[in-house]
């Protein structure tokens, strides 16, 4: 199966400055995986599949806590990212990198797995009601009896009413050479069914003499509200949904029943 939504060109192209989309890197992998692990505590989880781990933002943290993550993602240039920010913190033996997305994920995934993580706003990339609940299946399917599903997105549903058009990034200045990294977003909302949001992400780099340049990157989203996921996730099968904030996320928390057939 296809996916509507081809997310690999954007993905590839903004690889390479991943982490200066945070604050402060190191400090986001040591709360990713410390908040992974507080929701994990005596479930029994090992096993850990990331079905979209980008640069690594979650894979990462986890395998320096010691899980054994297997890592998926369709953006090459992503991939190769998690995989030196890995090779960094020296836990490459602890993570499997597999390029594919979601709705392939069991050609070359094997369950079970103890528990499978989709953050970082990834699920909303699915434009389609089909794929989103083939996805949702799919990871129920590869997770244990008891397992748990962990979403992070943006929860949609107050842009619906405003349809914002301009949405602020990070600003990063470098002490050494004074070069700065710039981003903001303007957004684009196309009337569906369904509604499709288009974000256009500015990057702007450069030092005060030298000039700045300026580069535009595209993806879509289905604006996604957490209710209507929660609602997709009880449909599939799963059960004690729950939901958290997360900073900028909405943190969706729900568990493959302990009866469910393996």
């Amino acid at each position: 199966m296809s996916v509507s939504n081809d997310t690999t060109a954007f993905y590839d192209a903004i690889a390479e400055h991943y982490p200066l989309f945070f604050r402060d890197w190191e400090t986001q992998l040591d709360r990713e995986g410390l908040s992974l692990r507080s929701i994990f505590r005596n479930k029994g989880v090992e096993r850990v599949l990331d079905a979209a781990c980008g640069a690594g933002t979650q894979a990462v943290a986890l395998a320096k806590l010691g899980f054994q993550v297997v890592a998926c993602d369709p953006s090459a240039g992503m991939l190769k990212k998690a995989h030196d920010i890995a090779e960094t913190y020296g836990v490459l033996d602890k993570l499997e990198f597999q390029r594919i997305d979601f709705v392939n994920l069991p050609d070359v995934v094997k369950g079970p797995f103890d528990a499978i993580v989709c953050k970082g706003n990834s699920l909303p990339h699915l434009l389609l009601d089909e794929e989103i609940e083939t996805t949702l299946l799919i990871f129920y399917e590869l997770l244990r009896p008891g397992g748990l599903l962990v979403i992070g997105m943006r929860d949609f549903a107050p842009f619906m009413e405003d349809r914002p058009e301009f949405i602020p990034g990070i600003a990063h200045k470098d002490e050494d050479d004074g070069s700065e990294f710039i981003t903001f977003d303007l957004w684009e909302w196309h009337d569906g069914p369904p509604v499709i949001a288009t974000q256009n992400l500015y990057i702007v780099q450069g030092v005060e003499r030298g000039g700045f340049k300026t580069v535009k990157r595209r993806v879509q989203y289905r604006p996604l509200s957490t209710d209507e996921v929660k609602v997709v996730l009880l449909e599939q099968g799963f059960e004690d949904v729950t939901d958290q904030p997360d900073r900028t996320e909405r943190v969706l928390v729900a568990r493959k029943p302990i009866t469910a057939k393996k």
